[in-house]
């Protein structure tokens, strides 16, 4: 494959690690096809593009009109190969889009070419869109947390999989998050493996009080939070194996709980270190062996108390769901109409 402008700096050097160019990135996907494919292959994929590389202090466009530095690109663009295969998926709001469904290591390094740093795969394979087949269970630090304070809580988490006959795998997101995934039988809507994650969240809560499933930031406090609503329609997270827009180019690493337990520093999992990581094998070379049932999880949504919890702004309003109103704006003055309101 031709690559276009090659020489141009993605990553600039820090203390840690060299410049890395656009060559350098799409040796990196080359590099990673067999352990990349196994995490995304066939799944619709969401590609985070960043064409003039990436500087501390750049942006993530976060929607029409608002011109970031980087950005989302859900629709495959016009003038890719004939040979890019694409997979239609459907919106929270019934669009729909043809999205990169990479069959082959090439589709990975097509999308280097085009910018992308972080790929960002659905829950689910070509063959049913409607139906996941991966729980992600992300444990995002709150201001006031540490990397350390979420190895404590994956720690807690994983015991708690154990306990209920369940296999997580957990990587790195990156930055100082963790996210664990689970295999899971594709046979639950995306609002039942939701409902799944806030049951998880909910168990982990009453086991550790560092541990929040509240939506609005104001009630977090300096916790781990778990982002349950990364598991709707239309929500993805960074794939295993993926660059992130961050100095140094971390990588979000797949590895095993022991390994994870003892790193210090995440960032030392990065564009030039990974290639080397994972010749010695992949750690979630066996995530495919075994499909979980999700009735575990779906028990802790039915028995712990709390109720349906608030999904993302731009998402319709939901059965069930409380009014989008953050707890310090419950007033009479705006009450009576934040309940009969979508916002």
């Amino acid at each position: 494959m031709r690559i276009t402008s090659p020489d141009r700096v993605i990553y600039e050097a820090t203390e840690r690690t060299p410049a890395f160019t656009k060559l350098d990135v799409c040796r990196y996907f080359a590099t990673l096809g067999a352990p990349l494919m196994r995490a995304i292959g066939e799944r619709p994929t969401t590609m985070e593009r960043w064409p003039k590389g990436y500087r501390e202090g750049m942006r993530l466009s976060t929607g029409y009109g608002d011109d970031g530095d980087g950005f989302y690109q859900k629709r495959l663009p016009k003038g890719a190969p004939d040979w890019i295969q694409t997979t239609t998926i459907t919106f929270p709001s019934g669009r729909t889009a043809a999205e990169l469904c990479p069959s082959e290591p090439a589709a990975l390094v097509w999308a280097a070419q085009m910018g992308a740093l972080t790929l960002h795969p659905w829950p689910v394979r070509r063959n049913d869109v409607d139906h996941p087949d991966e729980l992600r269970l992300d444990l995002d630090p709150q201001p006031g947390t540490t990397f350390r304070d979420a190895q404590r809580v994956a720690a807690v988490a994983r015991e708690l999989l154990e306990e209920l006959g369940l296999r997580g795998y957990p990587k790195t997101s990156g930055n100082r998050g963790i996210h664990i995934y689970l295999r899971i039988e594709p046979r639950w809507t995306f609002e039942d493996v939701r409902h799944a994650a806030i049951g998880f969240g909910r168990e982990l809560e009453r086991r550790d009080q560092g541990v929040t499933t509240n939506w609005w930031k104001e009630e977090r406090g300096a916790r781990i939070f778990v982002d349950y609503n990364q598991n709707n329609r239309d929500r993805t997270i960074a794939s295993p194996w993926s660059l992130r827009p961050r100095p140094g180019a971390p990588v979000s690493t797949p590895m095993s709980w022991e390994l994870l337990a003892t790193i210090e520093d995440p960032a030392d999992f990065n564009l030039g270190s990974v290639p080397k990581y994972v010749a010695d094998g992949d750690p979630w070379a066996e995530m495919d062996d075994v499909a979980h049932s999700l009735e575990p999880l779906l028990e802790l949504w039915e028995s712990l108390p709390g109720g349906e919890l608030n999904f993302p702004p731009d998402y319709p309003k939901m059965p069930g769901e409380p009014p989008r109103v953050q707890p310090s704006r419950k007033v009479a003055a705006n009450w009576e109409v934040s309940e009969g309101s979508d916002h």
